[in-house]
């Protein structure tokens, strides 16, 4: 069933449990150890296969592979997927959780995990009774989106630095797409910086509520901004999308911005500076990592997020340098830093 895949893969190691009680497949896909242990998400979903669920969790360890890397944090990428046929509720999802407890347990730490999609903090408090190697369970390492929204903030900081000269907020026109938690959070980050902030979310309540200009959903691609900032869904910056911008800068907090890897080139050659999501939006990782695995203190976690602007500083100066866009210069970034972790540690 999974042959092709595992073949193809280039990741390190895939652990693979059938849970008969729950019909579960259990996937968790280890990237990258050369950094350090594995690192990522449990994601509880349907799929349409088990083989969509495993591909899935191979794709998004290798992004946390990425995310790790440029964050330059000692870890590298991991994720769990739990591909059920029906989303679990009351003792049938505490009891797939206890065995998936198990299933990390087994692996020694070299698989860390935290919540994802469908995958609560209670939920986590679950796996956490079988299996240490877990975070972002309740009261611990606090909220995630508050270290996502603020790293975002360090990034808006250099995209705007590098697009226009300084990193003054003040009077920047800031589209925020999305009004979850962590955009929620944005927005009121960017007012207290003196921008002016548009928002737009499907739910117009919701976006409302942080006192920003809202904007339809229907209206964000074309809306007159300074810099665009994704925040909700991925695939928004496409061949179709990106010629109706009327931006001078794209940086949020959203995954897999891009529709293909091509739109980064379609984005530098319609003028508008790209600050590479992986890169942008990885203050949640950094500050569960840094809080709960690494034993860092407030101070610490300040400055490993303030690292994400000058990480897409450096980006943004080796991409003018060399003529490639920023994604490309993030993913040499990357590769160096993981070739030189692999000649250390021979992994």
């Amino acid at each position: 069933m999974f042959e092709d895949l595992l073949r193809d893969w280039s990741g390190e190691e895939a652990v693979i449990r059938y849970d008969a009680e729950s019909g579960a497949w259990m996937f968790v896909c280890i990237d990258s150890t050369a950094l350090g242990p594995s690192g990522g998400g449990t994601r509880l979903r349907v799929y349409p296969s088990p083989s969509d669920g495993l591909a899935d969790a191979m794709r998004l360890s290798g992004a946390m592979t990425r995310k790790f890397a440029a964050a330059d944090i000692p870890r590298g990428g991991g994720k769990a997927v739990l591909a059920v046929p029906e989303l679990p509720t009351g003792d049938a999802r505490r009891r797939l959780l206890l065995r998936y407890g198990d299933l990390v347990a087994s692996l020694g730490g070299t698989y860390r995990t935290a919540g994802d999609m469908n995958i609560s903090p209670a939920d986590l408090d679950v796996v956490a009774e079988r299996c240490q190697w877990v975070y972002g369970t309740t009261g611990r390492g606090g909220n995630s989106a508050r270290g996502t929204a603020i790293g975002t903030l360090h990034a808006i900081r250099a995209t705007v630095e590098h697009a226009f000269g300084s990193p003054d907020l003040a009077g920047k026109r800031v589209l925020v797409q999305g009004a979850g938690a962590v955009g929620a959070d944005l927005v009121r980050l960017l007012q207290a910086e003196g921008a002016e902030v548009l928002v737009s979310d499907v739910d117009e309540a919701r976006a409302a509520a942080t006192g920003a200009t809202l904007v339809a959903a229907a209206d964000v691609i074309g809306a007159d901004c300074d810099l665009y900032a994704p925040c909700a869904v991925g695939g928004t910056l496409t061949a179709e999308t990106i010629p109706l911008l009327r931006c001078r800068a794209v940086a949020g907090c959203a995954n897999n911005q891009l529709g293909a890897p091509e739109d980064a080139d379609r984005l530098q050659a319609a003028g508008i500076l790209y600050a590479p999501d992986y890169v942008a939006n990885a203050g949640g990782i950094i500050q569960l990592t840094g809080l709960e695995d690494l034993g860092w203190s407030e101070d610490e976690l300040q400055a490993g997020l303030a690292r994400i602007g000058e990480t897409l500083r450096t980006l943004f100066r080796t991409a003018s340098a060399e003529g490639i866009t920023p994604a490309a210069a993030a993913e040499l970034l990357v590769a160096e830093r993981v070739a030189a972790a692999q000649a250390h540690t021979g992994r």
